[in-house]
């Protein structure tokens, strides 16, 4: 009865391991290789699936989904013979799990020897600056060779970026002395145009003034010319309006002789001798303008002062 009941148990639970290898669940985005007596037989995709127990084995489970690896620096030489470390990224995905499986060992180790490769090949044919410059070249280039390379692997490169270009510590030190020296010489250039573009400023500014106070004064002596010529043509008029005598003219006369005499500069000033005939006049009507005094018949005489001559200095 005993024995009945071990050869139950051990039934369950083979019938039980049977059904756990008969169902396969496969995610989404994976796929399984099964294979029958160590041969292909069938790619399983996402969902459940069916295989015959202890017959059927599943190979390899292979994510189909976009992967992402990135590779350690590695040494490549310029066409100038340095030597610069890349880094390098790759964003790879399995179309193909069959061929993934089986045409290659180790896909992913194959695409990094791969790029390595490449990377020297490329690199090889350009200059340190050219590599400094041209990533998107360079990555366009190593794409292609290795697309072409993993398609028969089942593999397709979607991009591949470099992380890093780093050259020797004593070119790092030179290309970051040239990029000061470059600064300093955009700034020493700048500075001096700006100097340059301020003192063109300045003296348009200069020139714009003179031109604007030479115009005012200008102006302003015309005004002012103007305006004599009007006072002597008014006083000129009014004088032959008023019809005046010689006693008044030899009076303004009087008073105009220090103002002509005034300045430093005036050393020396003529006297007309029309000048005796005004003090005449002057003369003749302060007399009469006298107590008592009657004019040349009231009399009483006016004494007549010589007339002194200015000096000349």
């Amino acid at each position: 009865m005993d024995a009945i009941i071990i050869v139950l148990i051990i039934l369950v639970v083979l019938v039980f391991i049977a059904l756990i290898k008969t169902i396969q669940v496969i995610p989404q985005a994976s796929a399984a290789i099964v294979e029958r007596f160590g041969r292909y037989t069938r790619t399983l995709n996402a969902g459940l699936n069916i295989v015959v127990p202890f017959i059927d084995t599943v190979r390899n489970r292979v994510d189909l989904r976009e992967q992402v690896v990135p590779f350690p620096p590695q040494p490549v030489i310029t066409q100038d013979n340095l030597v610069v470390n890349i880094d390098t990224v790759i964003y790879y995905q399995v179309t193909d799990a069959r061929a993934a499986t089986y045409e290659v060992a180790s896909y992913i180790q194959a695409i990094e020897q791969l790029t390595v490769t490449t990377l020297r090949n490329i690199i090889g044919g350009m200059d340190l600056e050219r590599t400094l410059t041209s990533r998107e070249e360079i990555n366009a280039a190593l794409r292609g060779v290795l697309d072409e390379a993993t398609g028969k692997w089942g593999i397709r490169v979607n991009r591949v970026e470099l992380k890093a270009i780093e050259p020797p510590t004593s070119i790092q030190d030179s290309m970051e002395k040239q990029m000061r020296a470059d600064r300093d010489k955009r700034a020493a250039i700048l500075q001096a145009e700006g100097v340059r573009q301020s003192q063109i400023l300045e003296a348009e500014g200069e020139k714009q003034s003179s031109i604007l106070r030479a115009e005012g004064e200008a102006r302003s002596a015309a005004l002012k010319a103007e305006g004599e010529a009007q006072a002597i043509r008014t006083v000129f008029e009014s004088i032959h309006a008023g019809d005046p005598d010689q006693k008044l003219l030899s009076y303004q006369y009087l008073q105009m002789l220090p103002k002509i005499a005034e300045g430093d500069a005036n050393k020396l000033w003529i006297v007309p001798s029309e000048i005796g005939d005004a003090l005449k006049g002057l003369g003749g009507a302060l007399d009469n303008f006298r107590p008592g005094g009657g004019g040349n018949g009231g009399g009483a005489s006016m004494t007549k002062a010589p007339v002194e001559q200015p000096r000349v200095d």
